[in-house]
């Protein structure tokens, strides 16, 4: 079969096409000029574009956390938001998102559950495809990560996931599966093994992948995960990353001409590089130059490209919305333009969509602010939130907009809002910023940065505007980075210093050596390495408006990366004193609206949560907040479930996950009522987890099978806190008849039609999910399992059909023995209602036996 890259591919010399499949830089590949080809360019995502590259001069828009938007059971939203990162990828000249991350919530103590959408793979899928569908509109390859049962951090670069064949088809592969037949131009191989195989080396990239799915995009590796010459050449694996060094390159063109490569492979993994090339427009002729035309349908980026995003918003007013702190330059990237425009107003909608309201006793929610005179806003996370999780997902956000500010600019005017954080959960110090550091050499707020030489010769300075540097412009051969700061102290007291870098580090205070030490490297976890040294720390007295010179300084030593961040923090209440004020506070207050939430320490990329409990006092301080004022709201900011053993003491609880920069504004709209909160739990909510993730002698066993989630609660014998799909609203609905068709054939799909009518005083949305049931299957089947699901929305009084389209795979299993998609005949139980554990209308449908 002929391909139309063939003529490309056979100019290329061996050495020319091997080149093409190592990454050129970090970030980027290599270009081939006489090929018309430039080179791609990728970047991190799913909660924003951070572009090539970590630097706080190039901000971005900071979109909800993964499992915020599986929260909103809406792929329309979520297909918005996918352009929206479309055409964020353009504005910073990026080809390939890496993103969306389609792994499943095995268990909650994965680090990077947040991240992921949910532990049902069919609710996985469809947002995973609308995110797809809605980056690749762009011409921006969007990539299915991380192929595949990559689903937990312990261990993560070695460990080998044992899944059995068919768990492996119903669950963990089926996202992937289901994004490639969306037509995602790139798929990721994860750094864990399965079933004895690493991935950039696993027979499942070529089956099902390649083969019996028809997946003609690329295989770019997780970066580093490339580890063997002949092994991952032979394989269906494409493109190894970062470059430009790996075990790709001279060696891979040696292992060809002795035939332990053959050739072919590596046309193959070429023709893939350049049909992806192709398709973002990095690939010309020659005679039209290197610079390709944009994709087929896909218009020039625009100020006004945005405007249809947002529904009913006007377009951009152009410039006049600033994307950077005022008195600081412009993003090399161009201006991001939010304030009043749609992007904004569609990552606030986007906050709303995906908030749950687990309880609404009273109901006491949404609040009426005209009978506000006073609201107390109590917790650690309401003035310093979690917006998005830690790790290669970060972003720097263009704003983040917090709780308080929210509430705060809501009841402008008509109540007084006061704040306390009531404890303190968080211990890692803040890096130097915009408000409190100047840059000794020009006087500009920020730090400045230098790159010295091993005898202290400077070959580099540049103004940054964060003490976390964890990429400096690298000139030359660098055996050091100094960072230089201004310190002008708010308050006086004792001041907490730090620096955080591998090697030898120091920190001086005014010439007065407080930190000299050899930070020795214990992981080669390129998040470990890269975004998290540990720190080191030191106490000085400090006096209220006098400035200190801060200089800091760490050795580069070659492989333990080029991060470093120089941290101050002022003294602060003891616990005794801030959980006291927090009390007096809400006691005083009409209401009391308590922000708790998770820390980078319990949630992020890198490792595993070793519990599900609020870090800190939380509990009790909600529990006192509660008893000092009964009107008490708990906002949960966290990206996964936690442990709420309060739920049953305070009237309302919300969850808002990591809602990304429009948080406060987003919250303030469904606490006081201008927005409902429309989300509904992709994940169960229990206080115990019931997989681990702990490899035992570097082997993790799904010895759970098809039982993860909401399959493994129906087997216990108590419920979990709240279900998989739970959510309130704020109106309530009856469900009033269910009509399926009375046979199917197999492999068929079918309709369920679902009559909801809305019961309550205000308009509503309504998210009316299907469930199947197998009583007496001659195969094992989980208790029941999400079949379709449907969003509706009614006004009081109206009743409305949901259309649920159930596709034929809800009826399949996989067949070990066969290898293949199988039915069982006889009759199935179709459930609907609002959530796995309320399921009021039942129904049958029968699976015609096949023919002969």
């Amino acid at each position: 079969m002929t391909d139309e890259f063939d003529d490309v591919v056979r100019k290329l010399g061996l050495e020319r096409k091997v080149r093409l499949l190592t990454g050129g830089t970090a970030w980027s590949t290599y270009a081939e000029p006489d090929a018309g080809l430039r080179s791609l360019v990728l970047s991190d995502g799913p909660v924003g574009v951070r572009g090539p590259g970590w630097d706080e001069r190039s901000v971005s828009l900071n979109l909800p956390s993964p499992t915020a938007l599986a929260a909103s059971w809406d792929e329309r939203l979520v297909e918005r938001l996918g352009a929206l990162l479309g055409d964020e990828a353009r504005r910073k000249g990026v080809d390939i998102l890496l993103a969306p991350t389609i792994n499943l919530h095995r268990s909650p103590l994965g680090g990077r559950h947040f991240e992921c959408y949910s532990e049902d793979p069919l609710l996985t899928a469809r947002v995973g495809v609308a995110l797809v569908r809605g980056v690749q509109s762009r011409g921006v390859a969007a990539t299915a990560k991380h192929y595949v049962a990559n689903d937990s951090e312990t261990e993560r670069l070695t460990l080998d996931a044992r899944v059995d064949e068919r768990t492996l088809r119903e669950l963990y592969l089926a996202p992937f599966e289901a994004a490639v037949e969306a037509g995602v131009w790139v798929v990721m191989a994860a750094y864990n093994g399965v079933n004895g195989a690493t991935m950039s080396e696993n027979p499942l990239l070529a089956e099902p992948l390649k083969g019996e799915w028809g997946f003609d995009g690329l295989v770019v590796s997780d970066w580093g995960a490339v580890r063997s010459t002949v092994a991952a050449g032979r394989a269906a694996q494409d493109l190894a990353m970062p470059g430009p060094d790996g075990p790709w390159g001279e060696a891979l063109v040696s292992a060809v001409r002795a035939g332990e490569v053959p050739e072919e492979a590596i046309d193959d993994k070429v023709r893939r590089l350049l049909r992806l090339a192709s398709r973002v427009g990095a690939l010309a002729s020659p005679s039209e130059g290197s610079v390709a035309p944009l994709p087929k349908g896909v218009a020039p980026l625009t100020g006004e490209s945005l405007a249809g995003l947002a529904e009913g918003v006007a377009p951009f007013a152009g410039e006049s919305v600033a994307a950077v702190p005022e008195g600081v330059a412009p993003s090399a990237d161009g201006p991001v333009r939010v304030g009043a425009g749609a992007a904004e107003a569609l990552l606030r909608e986007a906050v709303a969509a995906g908030t749950v309201l687990l309880r609404n006793e009273g109901p006491i929610l949404p609040l009426d602010a005209e009978r506000l005179r006073t609201v107390a806003v109590i917790g650690p996370n309401a003035a310093a939130p979690r917006i998005q999780g830690g790790g290669s997902a970060g972003v720097y956000p263009v704003r983040t907009v917090s709780p308080l500010e929210g509430i705060r600019a809501a009841l402008a005017g008509r109540a007084e809002v006061v704040h306390a954080a009531g404890v303190h959960i968080d211990d890692t110090p803040t890096p130097l910023g915009l408000d409190d550091a100047r840059d000794p050499r020009g006087g500009e707020p920020g730090v400045l940065v230098r790159l010295l030489s091993a005898d202290g010769e400077e070959l580099h300075a540049e103004h940054r505007l964060t003490g976390r540097v964890l990429e400096p412009t690298i000139v030359g051969s660098p055996a050091a980075v100094e960072i230089r700061a201004l310190l002008c102290p708010r308050v006086e007291g004792r001041w907490t210093l730090a620096v955080a870098g591998w090697d030898h580090v120091s920190l001086a205070a005014d010439g007065v050596t407080l930190i000299d030490d050899e930070v020795g490297r214990d992981s080669d976890d390129p998040a470990t390495v890269s975004l998290n040294p540990p720190y080191r720390r030191a106490e000085v007295e400090l006096t209220a408006g006098r400035e200190v010179e801060l200089v800091a300084r760490r050795r580069m030593d070659p492989g333990s990366g080029v991060a470093f961040v120089l941290a101050a923090d002022p003294p602060r209440r003891s616990e005794e004193e801030e959980f006291a004020a927090a009390v007096e506070l809400a006691r005083g207050a009409d209401v009391a609206i308590v922000v708790a939430g998770t820390t980078e320490e319990v949630e992020s990329e890198g490792y595993d949560r070793s519990g599900l409990a609020l870090p800190g006092a939380q509990d009790a301080l909600v529990r006192a907040v509660a008893a000092a004022n009964p009107a008490t709201v708990v906002v949960v900011n966290s990206g996964g479930p936690v442990d709420l053993p309060w739920r049953e003491e305070v009237p309302a609880v919300l969850l808002s996950w990591f809602p990304g920069q429009e948080y406060g504004h987003g919250l303030a709209e469904v606490l006081f009522g201008a927005a409902e909160p429309g989300g509904r739990l992709p994940t169960t909510w229990a206080g115990r987890a019931l997989a681990g993730t702990t490899p035992v002698a570097g082997i993790l066993a799904y010895t759970e099978g098809l039982h993860i989630g909401h399959r493994a609660w129906l087997r216990e014998p108590s419920p979990p806190a709240y279900w998989f799909g739970h959510g309130l609203g704020y109106t309530t609905w009856a469900y009033e008849s269910v009509e399926v068709p009375g046979e199917v054939e197999p492999g068929a799909p079918f309709t369920v039609r679902v009559q909801v009518r809305n019961t309550g005083g205000r308009s509503g949305g309504e998210v009316v999910q299907v469930y199947l049931t197998r009583p007496g299957s001659g195969v094992e089947r989980p208790v029941r399992w999400l079949a379709g699901f449907a969003r509706v929305q009614a006004g009081p009084g109206e009743s409305v059909e949901a259309r649920v389209e159930v596709a034929a795979r809800a009826l399949a299993h996989w067949s070990p023995e066969r290898h293949a998609w199988a039915f069982e005949p006889g009759s199935f139980t179709v459930l609907a209602g609002r959530s796995c554990g309320d399921l009021p209308l039942t129904a049958t449908v029968a699976v015609a036996a096949p023919a002969n």
